[in-house]
């Protein structure tokens, strides 16, 4: 396999809210195990992460924006839980949207600039 091959770039997109907050990956994919599970937690062990670390990054989204992101019920009869806002649900699909027309736009580029790597 050729450097070129064993370097290629993984394309990460991320958004930088000045002075503090961003939205990358990361915290997209908590989103998504969110929606899958109902749940803060069990979103943040899908992703090796402990609840408070998971409901500190969702409270650090809902604070970000206008409207929240995630919406949680405490415990109770019947157990509390956790979901996506409808404006978490946009904010998730525009995430990816953008992540892919980037992605799209660069390719050349990136293929350029591995294509010049070192051997």
């Amino acid at each position: 396999m050729s450097a070129a091959g064993k370097r290629a770039p993984k394309f990460i997109f991320r958004l930088q809210f000045e002075p503090e907050g961003r939205i990358g990956r990361g915290k997209i994919e908590l989103l998504t195990h969110i929606r899958e599970t109902g749940s803060i937690s069990a979103g943040g062990r899908a992703m090796d992460m402990s609840y408070r670390r998971a409901w500190l990054l969702v409270d650090e989204m809902n604070r970000l924006f206008r409207e929240p992101v995630v919406e949680s019920q405490r415990g109770g009869r019947q157990g509390g839980g956790a979901m996506l806002t409808p404006f978490g649900e946009a904010l998730v699909a525009h995430y990816h949207a953008m992540e892919k027309k980037a992605e799209t736009a660069l390719i050349d580029d990136i293929g350029w600039i591995v294509a010049n790597l070192a051997e």
